[in-house]
This record gives C-alpha cells, sequence and structure tokens, in this order.
C-alpha cells in the first residue's frame, strides 16, 4: 500500500508480499470530511465492524496442533524398512512396522530405543495414520497449488497443493509470537528439496507445531536444514548431509537415510508462575473482630463488672502460630540436595585409542534429569534430556595425545553431577583395537 509516497509489506492470506500497491482504479482526490458529528459516529462504527471481521478471521485460522498419539516418541518410522548409510545421529525412537528391518545402526547412532515390528511401533503406525487422516482433512485456508515454497513468509494456517510442491531456498514460518501457532502444509504428492535449502522458524514458531502431509512421497536435498513432521503416505529420502528438527514417519513405505541429524521435536513447555497463597491452619478457629474476648487468666469477674449473660459464648484467646511450610521441591521430592546418579560406560581404559568409539551415559535422579552435557577437551560434543543416550566421540580427527572427556548431570532441583574420563590418541593402531 502507499501512502504520501511510502510503500508497505502486505499480508495477504498469511503470506507477505513486498512493495504491494492497492488502487481502485480512480484518482486519488483529496476529500473534505463533512456530516459533523454523525460522520465521526458512523467512522466510528466502521472502524468498530472492522476490527469484528479482523478478530473472526483471526479466530477461523487458529489451528488445533496435529495429535500424534505414540508417533510422538518416534524420530523415525517406517513401514517396510529404516536404512542408514554414514555416520547418522538420530534423537529419538527409531521404529518399523509391519516390516521388521532397521538398518546401518552402527555406524549410525540412536538416542533412544529402536523397535522392530512389536506392539509399539504397531501402535506408533496406527497413530500416525489418524494424525494424516486428521491433517488431510483439515479445511484449505491458502491454496498455493504451483508455486514453489522458496523466498515465501508464512504465518500460522492451512496451505494446499493439488499435487507437488517444491523448496528451492528458504520458507519462513512467522509464529508472530505465539508458540502455539499451527502450520499445516496438505500436499497432494510429492515434497521436494532442493540442495541447501532450508525451513526457517521465526518469532516463536516451534517445529513440534509444523505438519507436512505428503500425499506420496518427500525426498530432501542435499544439506537442506527441513523444520517439521514429515507424514507421508509412502516414503520419506534425506539425502546426504540432511538436517531435520522434527520427524520423518512413513506409512506404507521405507525411510531412508544418509549421513544424517534427525532431532525429534519436542514443543517448549508453558512456564507455570507459582503464586503464594496465604493459608490459614484449618486447626485454628478464627476469632471475629467483632466479638469481644474474655481474657482467660482472669478467673473473677469483679462485682461492679457486669456478668456476661450465659447466652454470650466465651470464646479463648489464641496466640498467631508458626505453621511450618512444607519443604517439597516443584518435582514432588522433598529436600533434594543430590547430584543426578551418573553411569558412563564405553570408556577407554589405559591403553591408548586408535580410532572412534561410542560412550553409552545412563543418569538417574529422583527430581528428574533437565540435561545432560557431554565436552570433549572443554567443547560441547552432546546435549540431551534423556535418561539414557549414546555418544559417538571422534577420536581420529584428534591429535595424538591425552584428551579430556567431562559428563556433567543437572538435576530439576539445581544440583549437578561431574564424571570426568580421561583418554589418550594412539600415534598408530595398536593391537587388539579398541573397541568400547
Amino acid at each position: 500500500m502507499t501512502s504520501n509516497g511510502t510503500s508497505y509489506t502486505l499480508a495477504l492470506d498469511g503470506v507477505h508480499h513486498a512493495d504491494g500497491y492497492i488502487s481502485t482504479g480512480h484518482a486519488h482526490t483529496p476529500r473534505r470530511l463533512v456530516g459533523g458529528a454523525a460522520t465521526l459516529r458512523g467512522l466510528g462504527l466502521l472502524v468498530l465492524a472492522l476490527l469484528a471481521a479482523l478478530a473472526l478471521a483471526s479466530s477461523a485460522r487458529a489451528q488445533a496442533p496435529v495429535f500424534l498419539g505414540a508417533a510422538d516418541d518416534f524420530a523415525v518410522l517406517g513401514a517396510s524398512t529404516v536404512t542408514n548409510t554414514g555416520l547418522t545421529e538420530v534423537t529419538g525412537d527409531v521404529g518399523v512396522s509391519p516390516g521388521t528391518a532397521v538398518t546401518g545402526f552402527p555406524p549410525g547412532i540412536v538416542n533412544g530405543t529402536i523397535y522392530s515390528a512389536g506392539a509399539v511401533a504397531a501402535q506408533a503406525q496406527a497413530d500416525l495414520t489418524a494424525a494424516y487422516n486428521d491433517a488431510e482433512g483439515r479445511a484449505c485456508q491458502v491454496d498455493l497449488t504451483g508455486q514453489d515454497l522458496g523466498g515465501m513468509t508464512l504465518t500460522d494456517g492451512v496451505y494446499c497443493f493439488s499435487s507437488s510442491v517444491g523448496l528451492t531456498g528458504t520458507l519462513t514460518l512467522d509464529a508472530q509470537g505465539d508458540p502455539n501457532a499451527v502450520f499445516i502444509f496438505q500436499i497432494g504428492s510429492t515434497l521436494t528439496t532442493a540442495s541447501a535449502s532450508s525451513v526457517n522458524l521465526i518469532n516463536g514458531a516451534q517445529s513440534c507445531m509444523v505438519v507436512w502431509q505428503v500425499g506420496s512421497s518427500a525426498t530432501l536435498g542435499t544439506t537442506t536444514a527441513f523444520s517439521g513432521n514429515v507424514l507421508a503416505l509412502t516414503s520419506n529420502t534425506a539425502t546426504t548431509g540432511v538436517t531435520v528438527d522434527g520427524r520423518l514417519l512413513a506409512q506404507n513405505g521405507a525411510v531412508t537415510l544418509d549421513s544424517n541429524t534427525v532431532t525429534r521435536a519436542q514443543c517448549a513447555a508453558v512456564p507455570v508462575v507459582s503464586v503464594p497463597v496465604s493459608v490459614v491452619p484449618p486447626s485454628v478457629p478464627v476469632v471475629p473482630p467483632s466479638v469481644p474476648v474474655v481474657p482467660a487468666s482472669v478467673p473473677v469477674v469483679p462485682a461492679s463488672v457486669p456478668v456476661v449473660p450465659a447466652s454470650v459464648p466465651v470464646l479463648p484467646v489464641f496466640l498467631p502460630v508458626s505453621v511450618p511450610v512444607s519443604a517439597a521441591t516443584s518435582s514432588g521430592t522433598a529436600n533434594d540436595e543430590a547430584g543426578p546418579i551418573v553411569n558412563v560406560h564405553g570408556a577407554p581404559g589405559a591403553s591408548c585409542v586408535p580410532g572412534d568409539f561410542r560412550l553409552r551415559i545412563l543418569v538417574r535422579d529422583a527430581s528428574g534429569i533437565r540435561r545432560v552435557d557431554v565436552f570433549l577437551d572443554g567443547r560441547l560434543v552432546e546435549r540431551s534430556t534423556r535418561r539414557q543416550f549414546y555418544v559417538w566421540i571422534r577420536a581420529e580427527r584428534l591429535l595424538a595425545g591425552r584428551h579430556t572427556l567431562r559428563v556433567v548431570a543437572h538435576d530439576r532441583e539445581g544440583n549437578q553431577t561431574v564424571q570426568t574420563r580421561g583418554f589418550t590418541r594412539c600415534n598408530r593402531p595398536v593391537s587388539p583395537p579398541f573397541t568400547g
């Protein structure tokens, strides 16, 4: 829109179009406001009507999240197979059902559990189908058929494509300050991203709230940085170097990985504000201030003082009572001052290390685990909120000599435990080699 020579960015149907102009087709002629108070009242009513229409439009756009059920625990879920090539790292569970083949782990790493068929994977597949149908059944709000998503900035809503869709470059999803903003993409056939493409989340947008419902298969091009949960009817393929902040879930086919990083998206918890409340202990009765209290320490009433009629009860005097407050913490564990229990398995022994190795880290704490950080020579190499996970230590890239591993576990009450392990990187391979 232009006003006095100034151009603005417009947001139409949730899509931002730069330097858009709106015109009625008539010359812009200055007009004088006439009609006095009646005209002003009319303008006021018009403004109120416009505001109400905008509020209704905003309400109509709001979407409920797509519920994943048991599939929520999975970062990767296939139907026929899950295959991996290279040093893929998956944070979250990996599963397949009704197929049974999960291959390529190791060398790939799963910071979670692998489910090969069985009841857990079957239930996840059933819930995936329900989630897919839910996303597919939402009413389309913006039809972007035939358009590439690259270069677009979209607000929350349901976007539909009658057939295939591509992403070349960067797609920006803007939550406009609302962390509960939901983005749903309904794609009739395939989703394909070009190499080095990305999905950028701004202003509070969360990957867990982004759903890609794909009518056939999704293919993510090399080094794509992708966000959201891909619910594919057939298959998902992540080519070399792809990172996914979300999930790759396939109903009827395979999930194929190649040196990727897939991290199960989790919504940030809504902070709970604790408001202190003064509570009167139920065992301490309250004396109404309007009723006089007869001191219990005066046993005899002087003759000159009128006697209190028997019908008026004599109330005892109560002194203020200090009631102790429970020391229970937010997690329900009283006086938790101990750090978590940390066990590190697979750390090198006395011999030098010729190549890469894997650590298994187990953490326990009564109040719960806030996070666990793993450092190599002071550099953070892994951060997890799970009680059990694996870390791949790239020792082959290190210089020969002494190196230090440090595991720092934090519980929910602010306590921490530090475990330190040292190892030596060999100058040359030794026999037998270290296997972890």
